[in-house]
């Protein structure tokens, strides 16, 4: 009988040494809160989930990320995105017999004059929403990539003349109202090949620098105009453009904080002689 009661105590025992270890197990994972943060730099749009034990640290604007890249792997990058004004480069020969076809101008109006831009307002836009990169160096205080991807390329250019383009036959003419806003758009689905670099400054923060081409097919081509006699129009067309462009490209800043870009269209936008290459700078988000 005693050695049934002594059993029966011990048993006992254990089940409640049991049942205040799962008490004990339940209220550590209970105090484990779950917090999820959004985070805007020129890395991108990140969302992160977070517990109490794994909790990402930020520190100056920097986020402290795990780094899972390795040399001689490729890695995926999202959202690059540019944002800048357009120049132009004008080479064109305004004597040339097929220039002076194109352009229904008066003589003393046909030179580079003709195509001022008012920069401000032509504004260039570049999007590339994935690339693919190889890690082609990875030390230390080092990184080398290669990166491609597939992007689309978006020229606005805001005249200050009062240009109409025409089809059938193509051609610019000088109107004979005033635009309020009269621009011209051009879109290309481009490819991009850059080689880029990363060197330490210091703990978190690392300086970018790059350069690389481009290669584009031109998707679409409209003359957009307002004015109150005509309201909105909007003149779709090739209008003697090139259909495929290169650009030289190029990329300066400090990663998560502030990064340049710059490109020089190396062939010209036209097919007719007119010889207009553009001039593109402005600010790069994300793509890291």
């Amino acid at each position: 009988m005693k050695i049934t009661l002594c059993a029966t105590a011990a048993i006992a025992g254990l089940l409640f040494a049991n049942t205040l270890m799962g008490q004990e197990k339940t209220d550590d994972t209970s105090k484990k809160k779950k917090s999820h943060s959004i985070h805007i730099s020129n890395n991108g749009i990140t969302l992160e989930t977070s517990d109490d034990t794994t909790a990402t640290k930020a520190k100056a604007g920097k986020i402290e990320k795990k780094d899972d890249e390795k040399a001689g792997k490729f890695k995926t990058s999202f959202a690059m995105f540019d944002i800048g004004v357009n120049l132009l480069n004008d080479n064109t020969n305004y004597t040339d017999p097929g220039v002076v076809n194109y352009l229904n101008v008066p003589a003393n109006r046909r030179n580079e004059s003709l195509f001022d831009l008012r920069p401000s307002k032509s504004i260039n836009v570049n999007i590339t929403p994935i690339g693919v990169k190889f890690v082609a160096v990875k030390t230390k205080n080092q990184r080398l990539y290669l990166s491609t991807g597939l992007g689309l390329q978006i020229y606005n250019f805001r005249f200050e003349e009062d240009l109409s383009y025409k089809k059938n036959p193509n051609g610019i003419i000088l109107d004979t109202i005033n635009f309020s806003k009269n621009k011209l758009a051009v879109s290309y689905l481009n490819v991009p090949l850059m080689l880029t670099g990363k060197t330490r400054m210091h703990k978190n923060t690392w300086l970018v620098y790059g350069a690389g081409v481009t290669a584009g097919y031109r998707m679409t081509t409209v003359n957009k105009q307002i004015s109150d006699e005509r309201g909105k129009v909007k003149t779709r067309g090739n209008f003697d453009l090139a259909d495929f462009n290169t650009c030289l490209t190029a990329e300066f800043g400090v990663e998560g904080i502030l990064r340049f870009f710059a490109s020089y269209q190396l062939t010209s936008m036209y097919d007719n002689g007119i010889d207009q290459r553009p001039i593109c700078v402005g600010l790069r988000f994300g793509g890291n």
